[in-house]
């Protein structure tokens, strides 16, 4: 295979979180070119009620043809992220792209929330994004210098400001849209150097262990789409030109029919004509 062909083959990837789910998948559609990849993870043993650790990922991602620099870390931590950085340069040669998937969620009213549980979803989601891409711009530009086409991208939704949405769950709505920001700020603030940063979301809820654990257990799954749509409207955004492919909030299904995906029903977890899950922060 040519570099055409599998565009992200020799490219580091650095990402928070990806012991499951969306982030997994996005991995592993970048092991499939042979990327080399960092997992900033946690979960170092087996969750009573998540699937997969950062070991079990590592093994996924190295089967499926990737090289894998496991960092079992905390995102809210600077010298781990730090650390995550440095080794990452030291064994890869740098860093082309930055995937901030690490997130934590609780749909709770403002007078239901605790400040520990707004602390944690602020501190994960929007200062984490804001931390590992901050660190890595240093390799960013320079991977940028040598044509290697770099990114950042958050997953994170589109700057809705209809008040429903902060009306219904303001304290993630605020860390969410704090993810959003770094996007629009960053991608300004690197358009110079070629930079590509963008955001992603998906139209529908996706099937992952926290769509079916803390938003609306099997019915909502039932209804929702699988984590390859976002792993391949990821993929088709990572091998974009960085240049001209920055500063969007873009959503799953939307990249992949721009790009000439027409059967979409493939990325349904029950086949048919059932109404699927819109997803938060996305006015019908």
């Amino acid at each position: 295979m040519t570099a055409a062909t599998k565009p992200l083959a020799g490219k580091t990837m650095i990402m928070s979180g990806g012991s499951r789910g969306i982030g997994l998948e996005i991995a592993k559609r970048a092991a499939a070119d042979g990327a080399n990849i960092t997992l900033i993870a946690k979960t170092d043993t087996p969750h009573p009620k998540l699937p997969g650790t950062i070991h079990t990922a590592a093994a996924e991602l190295e089967e499926a043809g990737g090289t894998v620099l496991k960092f079992v870390g905390d995102v809210r931590i600077d010298e781990q992220v730090e650390q995550a950085v440095q080794q990452t340069i030291d064994r890869f040669g740098g860093i082309d792209i930055v995937v901030n998937n690490a997130s934590a969620i609780d749909l709770s009213p403002t007078d239901a929330i605790s400040m520990k549980k707004y602390d944690l979803m602020q501190d994960i989601n929007c200062r984490g994004s804001f931390l590992l891409s901050k660190l890595s711009i240093p390799a960013l530009r320079e991977s940028a210098k040598a044509g290697r086409n770099p990114h950042i991208l958050t997953l994170s939704p589109p700057l809705n400001l209809n008040p429903r949405w902060a009306g219904t769950s303001l304290a993630y709505t605020i860390a969410k849209y704090g993810m959003s920001l770094t996007t629009l700020g960053l991608a300004e603030e690197l358009k110079k150097d070629g930079i590509g940063v963008n955001s992603l979301w998906p139209r529908t809820t996706i099937a992952t262990a926290a769509v079916k654990n803390l938003l609306g257990g099997d019915d909502m799954v039932a209804n929702s789409r699988t984590p390859d749509i976002y792993a391949d409207a990821a993929y088709v955004v990572l091998t974009s030109p960085g240049k001209e492919t920055t500063g969007n909030f873009f959503i799953d299904d939307e990249v992949l029919t721009a790009h000439g995906v027409t059967d979409l029903d493939k990325y349904r977890v029950v086949p048919g004509d059932s109404k699927l899950q819109l997803d938060l922060f996305l006015d019908e």
